[in-house]
């Protein structure tokens, strides 16, 4: 099955924050129950992820009340991501692999579509499972497909 078919709930969780914005404003992104903001340049392509974990590093080196550190500062830089082209076998691999809860899916030239959740992923790839599984049983059982 194809990324793409999961866009649309990849769009939902679509979280994006300008690479200008301080951490004190991503950080108030990510209360509200996102996991991960997408760090977009001024032509709106990716320039990096930032998470919860990124934020409480970096603001565990701020002096003071309030940490007006830019968010490209904490920042994961080098992201891995998926097209919506892909498929959706490989995307669980990557994740897998990489321990990703999260993993981005971007357009050919580098603009956010959206944010695969590894739930949502297993789930999809889980049903897809099921229904192979009851057409193998339905021929064995020379009951044809349906």
């Amino acid at each position: 099955m194809l990324i793409r078919k999961l866009l649309p709930t990849a769009r939902q969780r679509l979280q994006s924050i300008d690479v200008s914005a301080v951490l004190l404003q991503a950080a108030r992104r990510l209360d509200d129950g996102c996991d991960m903001l997408l760090v977009c340049d001024t032509t709106g392509r990716l320039a990096g992820v930032l998470t919860k974990t990124d934020v409480v590093r970096q603001t565990g080196r701020c002096s003071g009340a309030s940490c007006t550190a830019p968010v490209i500062e904490a920042m994961t830089r080098d992201v891995t991501a998926v097209t919506a082209d892909g498929w959706l076998q490989e995307a669980w691999e990557i994740m897998k692999a990489r321990g990703f809860k999260n993993i981005p899916v971007l357009e050919a030239d580098g603009k956010p579509l959206g944010v695969l959740n590894a739930r949502d992923v297993l789930q999809t790839l889980l049903q897809e499972v099921r229904e192979e599984e009851g057409l193998l049983q339905d021929y064995v059982m020379n009951i044809g497909y349906r």
